[in-house]
């Protein structure tokens, strides 16, 4: 029996790099809220880490109604609060390793043979960082892409480029949903920028900074690792993004997120990025899902491609929907993850384009 977790406080465990590590209060509630959603991928017999059973099984059977050819599959869903939980597991499935995560583990009793080394989450670690994403990045160039990034570890540094640039972005090493992303403009200093960027290189020790680039449309390309160098393209994901944050997906079939991709950029530079990274990115003996960052960008009239705008060593909302997308009926579907006092997952029918 395999047992599946939902932590989507994952990139910010792997900045505090901490193995007592208390996620922020809105990481805590995605999680309780959502902790449901492995079960869409799960096998038959396999379980999943909740904090409450009885409102994962109800969220889960009014997701699983709203899908079409609704899965008949038992999966269980545990709180690990009592020792039999873990007695028959095989294999443990997460949305991203991390210190936190792997600690919380053993103090509830799973067996240290199914959890990764501590060196293993340290490379996994150091991969994530950001500075992953800007190696790749010159490797994928090619006619009709843009795209720079540059490690920064002095003010001095961050300064140089802006003065060059004039409009940037700066980021932490690692962070999430557009958290510790600053947008900055040479002429238009933040009053608190200086104490921010300040604070960020004491506590992770560098920045990644990028020529600002005036994004037309967000996507994705999602990938599976095998732990050998080996990595296989799984699909695209075209999502939608507000303040930086996560908000919904699009549900269709390859073909169809392909030809509303095909009004942006050419659909042989698409395959071409794919090929390359296929090819060339090497992760080590990381092992699990990936997904890569991307978007199109207006510069001088021109649609570019921008192939790499951040590389996630976990799972991620791109894989989910993959789980949900259709196989060959022409229906369009929209997922989003919606607030209002709670989490929720919403799938519905698209009515009008998003592209």
């Amino acid at each position: 029996m395999k047992l599946h977790i939902f932590n989507p406080e994952h990139d910010i465990a792997l900045a505090s790099n901490l193995a007592n590590f208390t996620a922020p209060h809105a990481g805590r509630q995605l999680r309780g809220n959502l902790g449901f959603l492995p079960a869409l991928w799960a096998a038959d017999g396999d379980a999943v880490l909740v904090d409450d059973v009885a409102s994962a099984e109800r969220l889960w059977n009014v997701t699983n109604k709203k899908l079409k050819n609704r899965s008949q599959k038992e999966v269980t869903f545990i709180t690990g609060k009592q020792p039999m939980d873990f007695r028959q597991l095989t294999a443990v499935d997460v949305w991203g390793w991390d210190r936190a995560l792997k600690a919380s583990l053993q103090r509830k009793g799973v067996d240290a043979s199914l959890l990764p080394s501590d060196d293993y989450i340290e490379r996994v670690r150091q991969l994530s960082h950001r500075r992953t994403a800007a190696q790749l990045l010159p490797r994928l160039r090619q006619e009709g892409t843009v795209g720079e990034a540059f490690e920064c570890s002095t003010i001095d540094d961050v300064n140089l480029l802006l003065s060059r640039y004039g409009h940037v972005v700066v980021k932490a090493p690692w962070s999430s949903s557009g958290r510790g992303v600053r947008f900055v403009e040479a002429d238009n200093l933040q009053p608190n920028f200086g104490s921010w960027l300040h604070n960020l290189l004491l506590r992770q020790g560098s920045v990644m900074v990028e020529p600002y680039y005036h994004k037309v449309k967000d996507f994705a390309m999602e990938f599976s690792a095998d732990g050998k160098g080996h990595i296989r393209y799984e699909g695209l994901s075209l999502f939608h993004t507000a303040n930086g944050a996560y908000v919904g997906n699009i549900l269709a079939t390859e073909q169809t997120k392909r030809d509303m991709l095909s009004r942006y950029v050419s659909l042989s530079l698409i395959d071409s990025i794919c090929e390359t990274i296929v090819n060339y990115l090497y992760l080590e003996d990381y092992c699990g899902p990936l997904g890569i960052d991307m978007m199109v960008v207006r510069e001088n009239d021109r649609l570019l491609l921008h192939p790499c705008v951040e590389i996630n060593l976990r799972r991620t909302m791109g894989h989910v929907a993959l789980t949900l997308s259709p196989v060959d009926d022409g229906i369009c579907r929209v997922m989003r993850i919606t607030y209002s006092n709670t989490y929720k997952l919403s799938l519905r029918k698209l009515h009008h384009s998003l592209t």
